[in-house]
Protein backbone atom coordinates (compact mmCIF):
# COMPACT_ATOMS: atom_id res chain seq x y z
CA UNK A 1 0.00 0.00 0.00
CA UNK A 2 1.53 3.34 -0.99
CA UNK A 3 2.14 5.98 1.64
CA UNK A 4 -0.35 8.85 1.70
CA UNK A 5 1.01 12.33 1.22
CA UNK A 6 0.16 14.29 4.39
CA UNK A 7 -1.97 17.41 4.18
CA UNK A 8 0.45 20.13 5.29
CA UNK A 9 -0.31 23.79 5.86
CA UNK A 10 2.28 26.25 4.54
CA UNK A 11 4.08 28.33 7.13
CA UNK A 12 2.34 31.55 6.08
CA UNK A 13 -0.98 30.07 7.16
CA UNK A 14 0.40 28.99 10.56
CA UNK A 15 2.48 32.00 11.55
CA UNK A 16 0.79 35.27 12.59
CA UNK A 17 0.40 37.90 9.88
CA UNK A 18 2.75 40.17 11.82
CA UNK A 19 5.63 38.71 13.84
CA UNK A 20 5.10 38.70 17.59
CA UNK A 21 7.30 40.99 19.66
CA UNK A 22 9.30 38.44 21.66
CA UNK A 23 9.46 39.87 25.18
CA UNK A 24 9.57 36.65 27.18
CA UNK A 25 12.45 34.78 28.78
CA UNK A 26 13.94 33.91 25.37
CA UNK A 27 14.47 33.65 22.52
CA UNK A 28 14.64 37.38 21.88
CA UNK A 29 14.31 39.57 18.77
CA UNK A 30 17.40 39.55 16.58
CA UNK A 31 18.98 42.47 14.70
CA UNK A 32 18.67 42.58 10.91
CA UNK A 33 22.40 41.90 10.45
CA UNK A 34 22.13 38.74 12.55
CA UNK A 35 19.08 37.57 10.61
CA UNK A 36 20.83 38.21 7.29
CA UNK A 37 23.92 36.26 8.37
CA UNK A 38 21.72 33.34 9.38
CA UNK A 39 20.60 33.01 5.76
CA UNK A 40 24.13 32.28 4.46
CA UNK A 41 25.71 28.85 4.01
CA UNK A 42 29.45 28.41 3.45
CA UNK A 43 31.98 25.59 3.62
CA UNK A 44 32.50 24.75 7.29
CA UNK A 45 36.14 23.72 6.68
CA UNK A 46 37.21 26.47 4.27
CA UNK A 47 39.47 29.47 4.73
CA UNK A 48 36.52 31.84 5.08
CA UNK A 49 35.14 29.87 8.02
CA UNK A 50 38.60 29.75 9.59
CA UNK A 51 38.82 33.56 9.51
CA UNK A 52 35.33 33.85 10.99
CA UNK A 53 36.16 31.41 13.80
CA UNK A 54 39.32 33.38 14.69
CA UNK A 55 37.30 36.57 14.95
CA UNK A 56 34.62 34.85 17.01
CA UNK A 57 37.19 33.64 19.53
CA UNK A 58 38.68 37.14 19.83
CA UNK A 59 35.27 38.73 20.32
CA UNK A 60 34.25 36.03 22.78
CA UNK A 61 37.30 36.71 24.90
CA UNK A 62 36.15 40.31 25.21
CA UNK A 63 32.55 39.39 26.02
CA UNK A 64 33.56 36.70 28.55
CA UNK A 65 36.28 39.03 29.91
CA UNK A 66 38.94 36.33 29.70
CA UNK A 67 42.27 35.51 28.14
CA UNK A 68 41.22 31.86 27.79
CA UNK A 69 42.42 29.99 24.72
CA UNK A 70 39.75 27.35 25.28
CA UNK A 71 36.57 28.97 23.97
CA UNK A 72 34.40 26.62 21.94
CA UNK A 73 31.22 26.86 19.96
CA UNK A 74 28.55 24.23 20.60
CA UNK A 75 26.07 23.05 17.98
CA UNK A 76 23.09 23.03 20.29
CA UNK A 77 21.15 25.08 22.83
CA UNK A 78 22.57 26.44 26.05
CA UNK A 79 21.68 23.13 27.67
CA UNK A 80 24.11 21.36 25.31
CA UNK A 81 26.87 23.72 26.48
CA UNK A 82 25.86 22.97 30.07
CA UNK A 83 26.17 19.26 29.36
CA UNK A 84 29.54 19.71 27.65
CA UNK A 85 30.84 21.45 30.78
CA UNK A 86 29.53 18.77 33.11
CA UNK A 87 30.49 15.59 31.27
CA UNK A 88 34.01 16.81 30.54
CA UNK A 89 34.71 17.61 34.19
CA UNK A 90 32.59 15.10 36.12
CA UNK A 91 33.70 11.48 36.24
CA UNK A 92 31.82 8.73 38.08
CA UNK A 93 32.30 9.49 41.77
CA UNK A 94 33.35 13.14 41.29
CA UNK A 95 31.93 15.24 44.09
CA UNK A 96 29.69 18.02 42.80
CA UNK A 97 27.94 20.81 44.70
CA UNK A 98 24.93 22.25 42.85
CA UNK A 99 23.66 25.61 44.07
CA UNK A 100 19.96 25.34 43.29
CA UNK A 101 17.79 28.42 42.72
CA UNK A 102 15.31 26.82 40.34
CA UNK A 103 14.79 24.90 37.13
CA UNK A 104 18.05 25.51 35.27
CA UNK A 105 20.40 25.29 38.24
CA UNK A 106 18.67 22.01 39.10
CA UNK A 107 19.29 20.83 35.53
CA UNK A 108 23.03 21.17 36.07
CA UNK A 109 22.74 18.89 39.09
CA UNK A 110 20.73 16.35 37.11
CA UNK A 111 23.36 16.33 34.37
CA UNK A 112 26.08 15.74 36.96
CA UNK A 113 24.12 12.82 38.43
CA UNK A 114 23.71 11.28 34.99
CA UNK A 115 27.47 11.57 34.54
CA UNK A 116 27.90 9.52 37.71
CA UNK A 117 28.82 12.40 39.98
CA UNK A 118 28.32 12.33 43.74
CA UNK A 119 25.99 15.33 43.78
CA UNK A 120 24.95 17.41 46.77
CA UNK A 121 22.21 19.92 45.97
CA UNK A 122 22.17 23.02 48.13
CA UNK A 123 18.67 24.47 48.09
CA UNK A 124 19.30 28.20 47.93
CA UNK A 125 15.60 28.97 47.48
CA UNK A 126 13.74 30.34 44.48
CA UNK A 127 13.10 33.78 45.97
CA UNK A 128 16.57 34.93 47.02
CA UNK A 129 20.19 34.74 45.96
CA UNK A 130 22.54 32.09 47.28
CA UNK A 131 24.20 33.16 50.51
CA UNK A 132 27.98 33.12 50.19
CA UNK A 133 28.48 31.96 53.79
CA UNK A 134 26.06 29.07 53.35
CA UNK A 135 27.77 28.06 50.10
CA UNK A 136 31.20 28.20 51.76
CA UNK A 137 29.92 25.96 54.55
CA UNK A 138 28.51 23.51 51.98
CA UNK A 139 31.89 23.46 50.24
CA UNK A 140 33.61 22.60 53.51
CA UNK A 141 31.06 19.90 54.29
CA UNK A 142 30.90 18.18 50.89
CA UNK A 143 34.44 18.94 49.61
CA UNK A 144 33.33 19.10 45.95
CA UNK A 145 35.66 19.01 42.97
CA UNK A 146 33.08 20.91 40.89
CA UNK A 147 30.53 23.55 41.90
CA UNK A 148 27.68 24.48 39.54
CA UNK A 149 25.76 27.72 39.78
CA UNK A 150 23.73 30.07 37.59
CA UNK A 151 24.46 33.77 37.59
CA UNK A 152 20.83 34.51 36.78
CA UNK A 153 18.17 31.82 37.28
CA UNK A 154 15.81 32.46 34.38
CA UNK A 155 13.01 30.37 35.87
CA UNK A 156 12.76 32.17 39.21
CA UNK A 157 14.27 35.54 38.15
CA UNK A 158 16.88 35.35 40.93
CA UNK A 159 20.29 37.00 40.58
CA UNK A 160 23.20 35.31 42.37
CA UNK A 161 25.04 38.55 43.09
CA UNK A 162 27.54 36.81 45.42
CA UNK A 163 29.10 34.88 42.52
CA UNK A 164 32.56 36.53 42.89
CA UNK A 165 32.71 35.65 46.61
CA UNK A 166 31.47 32.12 45.93
CA UNK A 167 34.22 31.69 43.33
CA UNK A 168 36.82 32.79 45.89
CA UNK A 169 35.53 30.25 48.42
CA UNK A 170 35.61 27.52 45.77
CA UNK A 171 39.16 28.39 44.68
CA UNK A 172 40.37 28.11 48.29
CA UNK A 173 38.99 24.54 48.30
CA UNK A 174 40.51 23.71 44.88
CA UNK A 175 36.98 23.41 43.47
CA UNK A 176 36.14 24.25 39.84
CA UNK A 177 33.21 26.63 39.28
CA UNK A 178 30.85 26.03 36.35
CA UNK A 179 28.59 29.05 35.77
CA UNK A 180 25.49 29.21 33.59
CA UNK A 181 25.37 32.74 32.13
CA UNK A 182 22.79 32.05 29.43
CA UNK A 183 20.52 34.96 30.33
CA UNK A 184 23.18 37.28 31.76
CA UNK A 185 26.26 37.34 29.52
CA UNK A 186 26.57 40.81 27.92
CA UNK A 187 23.56 42.12 29.90
CA UNK A 188 25.53 42.67 33.13
CA UNK A 189 29.12 42.27 34.35
CA UNK A 190 30.62 38.79 34.37
CA UNK A 191 34.42 38.84 34.67
CA UNK A 192 35.56 35.28 34.09
CA UNK A 193 39.25 35.77 34.85
CA UNK A 194 38.99 38.40 37.58
CA UNK A 195 36.33 36.47 39.49
CA UNK A 196 37.94 33.06 38.96
CA UNK A 197 35.10 31.35 37.11
CA UNK A 198 36.41 28.13 35.56
CA UNK A 199 33.67 27.48 33.00
CA UNK A 200 31.19 29.99 31.59
CA UNK A 201 28.26 28.79 29.50
CA UNK A 202 25.94 30.87 27.34
CA UNK A 203 23.40 30.41 24.58
CA UNK A 204 23.04 32.63 21.56
CA UNK A 205 19.34 33.35 21.91
CA UNK A 206 19.21 35.61 24.97
CA UNK A 207 21.67 38.33 25.97
CA UNK A 208 23.65 38.05 22.74
CA UNK A 209 20.53 38.48 20.57
CA UNK A 210 21.38 35.69 18.16
CA UNK A 211 19.43 32.63 17.08
CA UNK A 212 18.71 29.56 19.23
CA UNK A 213 20.77 26.45 18.61
CA UNK A 214 24.37 27.72 18.68
CA UNK A 215 26.07 28.27 22.04
CA UNK A 216 29.44 29.21 23.51
CA UNK A 217 31.51 27.77 26.34
CA UNK A 218 34.77 29.04 27.82
CA UNK A 219 37.11 26.93 29.97
CA UNK A 220 39.82 28.31 32.23
CA UNK A 221 43.34 26.90 32.00
CA UNK A 222 42.70 25.13 35.31
CA UNK A 223 39.58 23.43 33.97
CA UNK A 224 41.32 22.57 30.70
CA UNK A 225 44.13 20.83 32.57
CA UNK A 226 41.51 18.52 34.08
CA UNK A 227 40.09 17.82 30.62
CA UNK A 228 43.52 17.19 29.12
CA UNK A 229 44.39 14.84 31.97
CA UNK A 230 41.26 12.75 31.58
CA UNK A 231 42.07 9.10 30.93
CA UNK A 232 38.60 7.77 30.15
CA UNK A 233 36.86 8.14 26.78
CA UNK A 234 33.62 10.06 26.91
CA UNK A 235 30.44 8.32 25.83
CA UNK A 236 29.31 11.67 24.32
CA UNK A 237 31.24 12.03 21.07
CA UNK A 238 29.75 15.33 19.86
CA UNK A 239 30.23 16.97 23.27
CA UNK A 240 33.80 15.82 23.81
CA UNK A 241 35.60 19.13 24.44
CA UNK A 242 38.94 17.77 23.24
CA UNK A 243 37.45 16.81 19.87
CA UNK A 244 35.66 20.16 19.60
CA UNK A 245 38.93 21.93 20.40
CA UNK A 246 40.50 20.35 17.32
CA UNK A 247 37.96 22.13 15.09
CA UNK A 248 37.99 25.48 16.89
CA UNK A 249 41.77 25.72 17.20
CA UNK A 250 43.36 23.34 14.69
CA UNK A 251 40.89 23.55 11.75
CA UNK A 252 40.36 19.80 12.07
CA UNK A 253 37.06 18.13 11.18
CA UNK A 254 34.80 17.22 14.10
CA UNK A 255 31.32 17.33 12.59
CA UNK A 256 29.56 19.58 10.10
CA UNK A 257 29.42 22.86 11.95
CA UNK A 258 26.16 24.86 11.95
CA UNK A 259 27.67 27.45 9.65
CA UNK A 260 24.62 29.70 9.36
CA UNK A 261 24.23 29.83 13.11
CA UNK A 262 27.93 30.54 13.57
CA UNK A 263 27.70 33.41 11.09
CA UNK A 264 24.69 34.77 12.98
CA UNK A 265 26.54 34.51 16.29
CA UNK A 266 29.57 36.23 14.74
CA UNK A 267 27.39 39.21 13.82
CA UNK A 268 25.77 39.24 17.26
CA UNK A 269 29.18 39.30 18.93
CA UNK A 270 30.37 42.00 16.55
CA UNK A 271 27.43 44.19 17.51
CA UNK A 272 28.21 43.67 21.21
CA UNK A 273 31.82 44.71 20.62
CA UNK A 274 30.72 47.68 18.54
CA UNK A 275 28.41 48.88 21.30
CA UNK A 276 31.03 48.03 24.01
CA UNK A 277 30.20 46.24 27.22
CA UNK A 278 29.93 49.35 29.47
CA UNK A 279 27.36 50.98 27.16
CA UNK A 280 25.53 47.70 26.78
CA UNK A 281 25.38 47.15 30.54
CA UNK A 282 23.98 50.66 30.99
CA UNK A 283 21.38 50.14 28.26
CA UNK A 284 20.20 46.95 29.92
CA UNK A 285 20.16 48.41 33.43
CA UNK A 286 18.36 51.56 32.32
CA UNK A 287 15.67 49.68 30.43
CA UNK A 288 15.15 47.01 33.07
CA UNK A 289 14.87 49.48 35.94
CA UNK A 290 12.46 51.58 33.92
CA UNK A 291 10.33 48.55 33.08
CA UNK A 292 10.27 47.55 36.75
CA UNK A 293 9.18 51.07 37.69
CA UNK A 294 6.47 50.94 35.07
CA UNK A 295 5.19 47.58 36.32
CA UNK A 296 4.97 48.93 39.87
CA UNK A 297 3.32 52.06 38.48
CA UNK A 298 0.58 49.85 37.04
CA UNK A 299 -0.07 48.60 40.57
CA UNK A 300 1.49 45.16 40.06
CA UNK A 301 4.11 43.63 42.36
CA UNK A 302 7.51 42.36 41.30
CA UNK A 303 8.26 38.75 42.25
CA UNK A 304 11.78 39.16 43.71
CA UNK A 305 12.83 41.87 46.15
CA UNK A 306 16.09 43.75 46.64
CA UNK A 307 19.52 42.78 45.34
CA UNK A 308 18.35 39.22 44.56
CA UNK A 309 16.22 40.54 41.69
CA UNK A 310 17.48 39.61 38.25
CA UNK A 311 17.36 42.52 35.80
CA UNK A 312 17.60 40.47 32.62
CA UNK A 313 14.37 38.52 33.29
CA UNK A 314 11.73 40.28 35.42
CA UNK A 315 9.12 38.27 37.33
CA UNK A 316 5.69 39.78 38.03
CA UNK A 317 3.08 38.64 40.55
CA UNK A 318 -0.38 38.34 39.03
CA UNK A 319 -3.56 39.62 40.68
CA UNK A 320 -5.53 37.04 42.63
CA UNK A 321 -7.64 34.97 40.25
CA UNK A 322 -5.70 35.81 37.07
CA UNK A 323 -3.99 32.79 35.51
CA UNK A 324 -0.71 33.25 33.67
CA UNK A 325 -1.97 31.31 30.64
CA UNK A 326 -4.99 33.60 30.26
CA UNK A 327 -2.82 36.70 30.38
CA UNK A 328 -0.23 35.28 28.00
CA UNK A 329 -2.87 34.31 25.46
CA UNK A 330 -4.61 37.66 25.67
CA UNK A 331 -1.50 39.80 25.31
CA UNK A 332 -0.34 37.69 22.35
CA UNK A 333 -3.68 37.57 20.55
CA UNK A 334 -4.70 41.20 21.04
CA UNK A 335 -1.37 43.06 21.18
CA UNK A 336 1.14 40.90 19.29
CA UNK A 337 3.45 40.72 22.31
CA UNK A 338 4.72 37.45 23.73
CA UNK A 339 5.73 37.11 27.38
CA UNK A 340 6.53 34.00 29.42
CA UNK A 341 4.86 32.13 32.22
CA UNK A 342 6.87 30.34 34.89
CA UNK A 343 7.65 26.92 36.30
CA UNK A 344 5.48 26.67 39.40
CA UNK A 345 4.70 30.16 40.72
CA UNK A 346 1.74 32.03 39.23
CA UNK A 347 3.85 34.78 37.73
CA UNK A 348 4.70 36.05 34.27
CA UNK A 349 8.19 36.95 33.14
CA UNK A 350 9.34 39.71 30.82
CA UNK A 351 12.81 39.56 29.31
CA UNK A 352 15.31 42.42 29.24
CA UNK A 353 18.03 40.89 27.12
CA UNK A 354 19.67 42.21 23.99
CA UNK A 355 17.18 43.70 21.55
CA UNK A 356 14.40 43.54 24.12
CA UNK A 357 16.09 46.51 25.80
CA UNK A 358 14.86 49.17 23.41
CA UNK A 359 12.61 51.96 24.69
CA UNK A 360 9.96 51.49 22.01
CA UNK A 361 9.65 47.83 22.99
CA UNK A 362 9.20 48.82 26.63
CA UNK A 363 6.33 51.22 25.96
CA UNK A 364 4.54 48.72 23.73
CA UNK A 365 5.03 45.87 26.18
CA UNK A 366 3.99 47.79 29.29
CA UNK A 367 0.87 49.17 27.59
CA UNK A 368 -0.03 45.69 26.33
CA UNK A 369 0.49 44.20 29.79
CA UNK A 370 -1.61 46.82 31.54
CA UNK A 371 -4.51 46.84 29.10
CA UNK A 372 -4.55 43.03 29.01
CA UNK A 373 -4.73 42.76 32.80
CA UNK A 374 -7.51 45.35 32.79
CA UNK A 375 -9.39 43.61 29.98
CA UNK A 376 -9.32 40.41 32.02
CA UNK A 377 -11.17 42.13 34.85
CA UNK A 378 -8.44 43.41 37.20
CA UNK A 379 -7.62 46.94 38.27
CA UNK A 380 -4.40 48.54 37.06
CA UNK A 381 -3.46 52.14 36.27
CA UNK A 382 -2.07 52.07 32.74
CA UNK A 383 -1.42 55.82 32.57
CA UNK A 384 0.50 55.78 35.84
CA UNK A 385 2.55 52.82 34.66
CA UNK A 386 3.55 54.48 31.41
CA UNK A 387 4.36 57.73 33.25
CA UNK A 388 6.59 55.85 35.72
CA UNK A 389 8.36 54.12 32.84
CA UNK A 390 8.99 57.41 31.06
CA UNK A 391 10.27 59.11 34.23
CA UNK A 392 12.65 56.25 35.10
CA UNK A 393 14.12 56.31 31.59
CA UNK A 394 14.70 60.05 31.81
CA UNK A 395 16.20 59.94 35.33
CA UNK A 396 18.73 57.13 34.72
CA UNK A 397 22.36 58.07 35.37
CA UNK A 398 25.00 55.84 33.68
CA UNK A 399 26.67 53.38 36.02
CA UNK A 400 29.20 51.70 33.73
CA UNK A 401 30.00 54.08 30.86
Amino acid sequence: MPYTVPDIEPLESILPEEPLLMMGAGPVPIPARVAAANGIVINHLGDTMARIIEQMKAMSRYVFQTESRHILGVAGPGSAAMEMAVINLVDPGTRVLTVNNGFFSSRLGEMARRAGGDVMEMDAGVASAADETAVAEAIRAHRPRVLTIVQGETSSTVFNHALPAICRAAAEADCLVVCDAVCTLSTMPLEMDAWGVDVVITGGQKGLSSIPGVSLIAFSDRAWQVIEGRERSLTHWCLDARLAHQFWYNKSYHYTAPVSGILALHEALRLVCQETLPRRFDRHLRCSRALQAGIEGLGLKLYIDGPSRLNSVVGIHLPEGLAQTDLMQHISRHHGVEISGAFGANIVRIGQMGEQCRTHHLFRTLHALGTSVRSLGHQVDVSAGVAALELALADYKPVFA
